[in-house]
């Protein structure tokens, strides 16, 4: 039994906006996991890196480039884990 994702694209679009606000308000689109102004938007951006790595491996996706397109616009991270290593790493290159 296979599961199928939501992939209409108004509830996408109106949660892209809710992002976009975010990234106006704080700078980034580094949303929390658990966001207390937004629950649903900590995890609407990690199923957004989720289904992202779906497509790089070439499995099915409701990521399409149009949305890649507007997250990119956004400076959105696609790899956070990257993202937190590498600051690990100028942390202890800087006081190491």
């Amino acid at each position: 039994v296979g599961f199928e994702w939501d992939c209409s694209a108004q509830p996408w679009e109106r949660t892209y906006e809710e992002l976009v606000c975010f990234v106006q308000e704080f700078g980034d689109a580094r949303v929390p996991h658990k966001f207390p102004q937004n629950p649903p938007l900590g995890n609407w951006v990690a199923l957004q890196r989720y289904n992202y790595k779906k497509l790089q491996i070439g499995e099915q996706s409701c990521m399409t480039e149009e949305r890649i397109n507007l997250l990119n616009q956004i400076d959105f991270e696609w790899d956070v884990a990257t993202r937190n290593a590498s600051k690990e790493s100028d942390f202890y290159n800087g006081y190491g």
